[in-house]
């Protein structure tokens, strides 16, 4: 991937409210899930998505790809905009945008087998023209995914969680999609076997030019996997900037403090290592802070950070939402 790719998707002020009613007569209420979110990603890039849990990661991936109707903003993908799509041309963009879910094992019907779950997209878009082909088609993914032929007769619950999430990831594959919204999508497996799925994603991307959002609480699995990383924080990316820049350098209070918390495999480095707690609480997404959704927390709020919003403006070859940072 070069800064010279074209822009693959483009998301500009997107915003997804759930309404929540407490009661029949009270006054309906939002949780602000997303709240005015711009990024763009190109061909062939992985722009990685962290923050802490309720922060709107998953909120955010399922919204572009349109599992969520957003509340309002735009979402432009391969130069058209997506936002209000129904039928058939949605059915086209589902093709090009999918999405890897978090648990591999509850994403799986267990009453399909492994040839049936990876052939049922095929089947729904139309693609080959006999069920040989789509069966041939099938087979060539599981040894993609680093599976064997013969799990094509077999069900999820024959495989271990590594497994499933290849099985997943191979369904996915099936339509050959221009972008992959990868929603956590090793969290739910065991260590040894994060670093696979992490190197087969990578595989697949050189090989076929896939783009990926992907979103992850670790962040030296993030470092490792993307081009760019956006930190995230009740609704609002905070900062945006190449992963380098990101994890070696971070502007904003919040991804100092986020990156402060990252363990160091080195014991000496480990223990020179200054941990930055955050204290006070977290707002409620359905009663966000007035300015800066960090002022509850940043050591460093005044009063426009109170009553003010910042906006991203670029900094040091990054996007930064934050007064004090200017350069």
């Amino acid at each position: 991937m070069t800064d010279t790719a074209k822009i693959l998707l483009e998301v500009k002020d997107l915003k997804m409210h759930f309404p929540v009613n407490k009661s029949l007569f009270s006054k309906k209420q939002f949780v602000k899930a997303v709240d005015g979110v711009s990024f763009e990603i190109r061909e062939g890039e992985t722009l990685g998505l962290v923050g802490e849990s309720g922060c709107g990661k998953s909120s955010l991936g399922r919204t572009v790809v349109k599992m969520y109707e957003p509340t309002s903003g735009e979402i432009l993908f391969d130069g058209k905009d997506v936002t209000s799509l129904r039928g058939a041309e949605l059915k086209q963009f589902r093709k090009d945008a999918q999405l890897i879910f978090q648990d591999p094992y509850a994403s799986l019907d267990p009453r399909m087998t492994v040839g049936e779950i990876i052939k049922e997209p095929m089947v729904i878009h139309g693609l080959y023209a006999s069920d040989a082909e789509r069966e041939q088609r099938v087979v060539e993914l599981l040894q993609i995914v680093g599976l064997k032929p013969d799990h094509i007769r077999r069900y999820p619950h024959e495989f271990s969680g590594g497994q499933r999430q290849r099985i997943s990831i191979a369904r996915t594959l099936a339509l050959e999609p221009k972008f992959i919204v990868c929603d956590e999508p090793i969290s739910a497996l065991d260590v040894s076997i994060q670093a696979q799925i992490i190197n087969l994603l990578k595989k697949i991307q050189q090989e076929t030019g896939i783009a990926y959002l992907f979103v992850a609480h670790d962040l030296s699995v993030v470092k490792h996997i993307s081009n760019r990383i956006a930190v995230m924080y009740l609704g609002h990316i905070v900062e945006i900037g190449s992963s380098n820049d990101i994890y070696c350098s971070p502007k904003h209070p919040y991804s100092i403090a986020l990156l402060s918390a990252v363990p160091i495999p080195d014991s000496v480095e480990g223990k020179r290592k200054v941990r930055i707690p955050l204290h006070g609480e977290v707002p409620s997404p359905l009663n966000p802070p007035e300015g800066c959704p960090f002022c509850t927390r940043c050591p460093h709020a005044d009063d426009r950070c109170r009553k003010e919003r910042p906006q991203l403006h670029e900094v040091a070859g990054r996007q930064v939402a934050c007064f004090k940072v200017t350069e």
